[in-house]
């Protein structure tokens, strides 16, 4: 393999790599979102914005 097979093949990494873990993530957090009672979904409700 030449050395620009090499480096495409770390840019596929890398990138399929992040890409997995971002959906891995996104998917983690749904269904933790799905566990919390719905009053206290602080981030759910308009007026919040996450503050007390």
């Amino acid at each position: 393999m030449s050395s620009t097979g090499y480096i495409v093949a770390a840019w596929l990494v890398t990138f399929g790599v992040t890409a997995g873990y971002s959906l891995w993530v996104v998917l983690r957090g749904r269904r933790l979102s799905q566990e919390v009672p719905p009053e206290q979904r602080r981030w759910m409700t308009a007026g919040s914005r996450g503050r007390e």
